[in-house]
């Protein structure tokens, strides 16, 4: 099978379904026919993902095949949620993300780092941290729509866009599940990490480490502070965005700097 081919018919369902959520925004009909074209972007991502698995014996970890997995996972999410959850307008970001992602991916690929070099514990940290990086993905851009809905809504009237989301209190329950479910693989990820991997705080492996488990307090305490004080609006949105940011400066700094500036 051609992956090129697979790529590019991904990449093209992605852009197609974003075009029909943003130009038919309040219309459930066009809603559903941008679905179908996002699962089909979301299947043939996975079936390109699979081939190039087997072709390599195993999963690349380069920056752009790493984002490029990321962002099939959290667009397989989104769609999955919003088979009862109404998430569906998140596409509008993610959609765009996963094809640009996918298409890096396809045209700079580099197979040095592949996950059959990893033992399968090692295998273990690495898959639950992209887990969870993609669901927390997923909650920072809702926090993100909400802090929009939260501003559009003080404005009379609203934006098209802000009367076709759900209301206020559903947006941010959804936050906080999309948040719950994130800090179950973060805290995997973290345990996996303390136990198997040799010297978890070396100097290649500290600011990671810090900055994750940082991610991790912010993401709990706004837990912890929801059930016991209820905060939520501003102090919810503000403080997914700062663990959020944490977490990619974790996941995709040094690998940024290292692989695309310093060619190591």
């Amino acid at each position: 099978m051609n992956i090129t081919a697979l790529a590019i018919l991904s990449i093209c369902s992605y852009l197609a379904s974003t075009l029909l959520i943003i130009r038919h925004i309040d219309q459930s009909r066009m809603q559903h026919a941008a679905l179908y074209l996002a699962w089909t972007g979301a299947f043939t991502h996975l079936l390109y993902t699979a081939i190039v698995f087997l072709q390599n014996g195993g999963f690349n970890f380069s920056f752009f095949s790493t984002s490029s997995l990321i962002a099939m996972i959290v667009a397989l999410l989104l769609l999955v949620a919003a088979l009862n959850k109404p998430v569906e307008k998140l596409g509008i970001a993610l959609f765009p993300i996963a094809a640009c992602m996918l298409a890096l991916d396809l045209n700079f690929t580099d197979k040095t780092q592949l996950i059959s070099h990893y033992s399968w514990a090692m295998s273990t940290h690495i898959l639950t941290s992209i887990i969870a990086f993609s669901l927390l993905n997923i909650a920072a851009l809702q926090a993100i729509l909400l802090a929009i809905q939260d501003q559009q809504l003080k404005s009379h009237p609203p934006k098209r866009f802000i009367q076709s989301l759900p209301p206020l209190q559903t947006m941010e329950s959804l936050l906080f599940q999309m948040l719950t479910t994130g800090i179950v693989f973060l805290t995997i990820s973290l345990i996996s990490g303390f136990l198997f991997i040799e010297d978890f705080f070396a100097q290649h492996l500290v600011h990671k480490t810090v900055l994750s488990i940082l991610a991790w307090v912010i993401f709990t305490g706004l837990l912890f502070g929801r059930s016991r004080y209820g905060w939520r609006g501003q102090t919810a949105i503000q403080w997914t965005l700062i663990g959020f940011i944490l977490l990619l400066l974790a996941y995709f700094g040094s690998k940024f700097v290292l692989e695309l500036i310093l060619h190591r």
